[in-house]
């Protein structure tokens, strides 16, 4: 037995439905498509828009100057007026003086005082041994004999019996002259002062010399008290 199509069920009398069909379809896609590129598009730029603009408010608000704070209120001072009488006296407080003529005549008598620095002088040194030594015009008999002759046995150490050395010290200077004579040993009855008055009344030396050279010279000398 043949079997038959159903007319109905032959779909190539509908080919050309379902062709339109297709077309349409694939219009509406391209169309749907197209409009939400289109929206995609515009909400990306209004988007964009929208974040320059709050970025521009930001730099904005950032640039602008923040006002200083207002200045702290300064109390205020009160000012004490004191009335003073017109028949009361005020007496000058800061000591002026009104000179007058007299201030021309202050000026005349004022003589600049003239300041004059001391110079200080520096005592040369003082040997106590050198190369030579000071020596007494003809030497040291002559020396002896001055004093021999000189010496007045004090009257005080007569009566007590007082015999022995004075030690006196002196310096010969570079000239010869003797300075500050002094007592080393003294045995008492007034012999210390009388070998003192004897020594300043020497006459000069001869001074004593370091490397060829005169200098100052620390001498001792014995004077001898002895009764006959």
């Amino acid at each position: 037995m043949e079997l038959k199509k159903n007319p109905g069920a032959d779909l190539e009398n509908r080919k050309g439905l379902f062709l339109e069909i297709g077309l349409t379809v694939i219009l509406v896609v391209a169309l749907v498509a197209f409009n939400v590129k289109s929206f995609d598009q515009e909400e990306v730029e209004i988007m964009a828009r929208t974040a320059m603009e709050e970025i521009e408010d930001v730099v904005i608000q950032t640039a602008e100057d923040t006002p200083p704070p207002p200045p702290p209120e300064q109390p205020e001072v009160a000012t004490e007026l004191t009335i003073v009488e017109d028949d009361a006296v005020i007496e000058n407080e800061l000591g002026i003086v009104d000179m007058g003529d007299n201030q021309n005549q202050a000026q005349e008598e004022f003589v600049p005082v003239e300041v004059v620095e001391e110079v200080e002088e520096v005592e040369e040194e003082i040997f106590t041994v050198v190369e030579n030594d000071p020596e007494y015009p003809g030497g040291m008999e002559s020396l002896y004999k001055y004093l021999g002759e000189n010496i007045k046995y004090p009257s005080l150490a007569k009566e007590n019996n007082i015999t022995g050395k004075v030690y006196v010290t002196f310096v010969v200077e570079k000239d010869g002259s003797i300075a500050n004579p002094r007592i080393l040993r003294d045995i008492g009855g007034g012999c210390g002062q009388e070998a003192i008055r004897v020594v300043k009344s020497m006459p000069k030396w001869k001074p004593g010399k370091q490397r060829g050279k005169a200098v100052r010279v620390q001498f001792n000398l014995p004077v001898s008290f002895n009764l006959q």
